[in-house]
């Protein structure tokens, strides 16, 4: 129990950051703002004056819930533009 709950720390500090999980094939965002662009070649998200882009090829939105959605596809890169 300590142990999971060191993991999720961040979670409890902060339970509305803008959190992105990268891994070779998915990208997941949580508490992104807007959905501003999707096409199967970029995908980009906004959350206060922070910017998300995820570029690739095939790229699929897997899993869109209210704040989180799962891309998967060839991810070649996500850019995060700070305002």
């Amino acid at each position: 129990m300590v142990i999971y709950m060191l993991r999720n720390l961040r979670e409890y500090i902060a339970p509305d950051e803008l959190k992105i999980t990268i891994t070779m094939d998915k990208v997941n965002i949580l508490n992104y703002d807007r959905l501003r662009d999707i096409t199967d070649k970029e995908i980009s998200f906004s959350k206060n004056n922070k910017k998300v882009k995820v570029v690739g090829k095939d790229l699929k939105l897997n899993k869109l819930l209210d704040q989180e959605v799962l891309i998967i596809g060839n991810i070649k890169k996500v850019e995060i533009d700070n305002g």
